[in-house]
């Protein structure tokens, strides 16, 4: 495993197992669209489609920063298309594109293995067209890894997160548990959680507390890293880990059940497809969840929170730098210069910067961070903070290969066999195994 020692407002980063792989078409130079073989019309009237993933929060501060885009550039509308969850982004998408991509719209967000996938398929436009434009030299390598196929780069990524335990300092402390630190592990968690999901506390609104919305999509990751020399995938594209690996996780699932930290199976499975704002820990009723650093401001909403790496039974955190999300271009696109220059905008312009912060992540773009670093205070700040541990000691994940597109939903398809008892948790794991590895076929 490759180590890097990084600075998010220094200098680009050079270097990682995955640089040899990557070649980003143009270089340098003012965002023009001189590359592209068409100019930008000013005169032209010109409509964008723009969608992405998020709470209603998210589409309200996504909205002012379109706002200020359109004032720049009063002949362009965009149309805005905001949806809540990824997967309700992802179906429509692969409606559009296999209706051949002219329904798809101009510009958009993915995630996970969607950039390998679409990219693979031809979906998305190749930002070597507008490199100037998209400023993709701007970016360092390792975090471009997952939206490049074949030496393409065929997105950007929208900032850096980190998976990390959050941890309500108010419950622990309604409950008489000992809050954690750095050091815990899994029986530390499994213990605590069990004494608080037991003890019969409500919230304000006199909803149950639970010990841990444990989301096994946001964790498997993490705990295979621990427990393997990569994680879930390793660097030429294959399953990293075994159904031994995988059934350790779902057996911690079981004895939180057993024990009364985790919440009945029916609220597990229903909270797979709730926003930030709407899920258990930020509602109040979690004292422990999983998720990436750039959700400390929302899950502040349940209580005091402190942020803390996952807990560990091995010497490594299992923790990597990855992307929140990527912004990706529709190559059906009428307006691919446009919908690059609204790329830009939300990716370097300081105005938008200012607005968006971290909401999608600490900018691995350096003069993007350095304008969003010193606004950052309270969770941000405490975000930020963990994210630069982060670059400065833990590890470079290989990317999700084209095929693991399914690897969340097996995780919560597993999941859900185990905890309504019709599979045990090695052969759950099994089944989670044997489903990807064919999909990585």
């Amino acid at each position: 495993m490759t180590r890097n020692t990084r600075s998010l407002a220094g200098k680009a980063i050079l270097g990682s197992a995955l640089a040899a792989t990557l070649i980003l078409t143009g270089c340098s130079g003012s965002p023009t669209p001189a590359d592209t073989g068409s100019a930008f019309d000013p005169n032209e009237k010109i409509t964008l489609e723009m969608s992405w993933w998020g709470d209603d929060n998210r589409a309200a501060l996504f909205g002012q920063v379109i706002d200020g885009f359109e004032a720049k550039y009063p002949n362009v509308t965009v149309k805005q298309t905001p949806v809540g969850a990824p997967d309700d982004l992802f179906n429509r998408l692969a409606t559009d594109f296999g209706g051949g991509g002219d329904t798809a719209p101009d510009l958009f967000a993915l995630g996970g293995a969607k950039p390998q996938e679409y990219g693979a398929a031809g979906a998305l436009l190749d930002l070597g067209t507008v490199a100037d434009v998209a400023q993709v030299d701007k970016y360092p390598d390792f975090s471009t890894a997952s939206a490049v196929v074949d030496g393409t780069l065929y997105g950007l990524p929208t900032g850096g997160n980190a998976t990390a335990a959050f941890i309500n300092t108010d419950i622990f402390k309604q409950a008489g548990v000992d809050v954690p630190d750095a050091s815990w592990t899994w029986d530390d968690l499994i213990d605590a959680a069990n004494e608080i999901g037991s003890a019969g506390l409500t919230n304000a609104t006199g909803a149950p507390i639970y010990g841990v919305d444990l989301r096994v999509q946001d964790i498997i990751g993490t705990y295979a890293a621990q427990e393997s020399e990569f994680g879930i995938y390793d660097f030429d594209g294959k399953l990293g880990v075994d159904a031994d690996v995988i059934a350790g996780l779902y057996e911690k699932e079981v004895e939180l059940q057993k024990g009364g930290g985790l919440p009945d199976p029916t609220i597990v499975t229903a909270g797979w497809a709730l926003p930030p704002d709407q899920q258990l820990y930020t509602l109040g009723q979690a004292a422990i969840t999983f998720g990436y650093s750039n959700l400390i401001g929302t899950y502040g909403a349940g209580g005091a929170t402190e942020i803390l790496t996952p807990p560990t039974d091995t010497k490594k955190t299992g923790v990597a730098l990855l992307p929140s999300a990527f912004w990706a271009i529709n190559a059906a696109s009428k307006q691919p210069v446009a919908a690059a220059m609204l790329m830009n905008w939300f990716l370097s312009e300081p105005s938008a910067l200012e607005l968006i912060k971290d909401t999608r992540g600490v900018p691995f773009n350096p003069d993007a961070a350095a304008i969003v670093t010193p606004l950052l205070e309270g969770p941000s700040q405490s975000a930020a903070e963990y994210v630069q541990s982060v670059l400065d000691s833990g590890e470079v994940a290989p990317p999700q290969p084209n095929g693991g597109a399914n690897m969340n939903k097996y995780s919560q398809d597993s999941e859900a066999e185990v905890l309504f008892g019709r599979q045990s948790p090695q052969e759950a794991a099994q089944a989670w195994v044997d489903k990807l590895s064919a999909d990585l076929k």
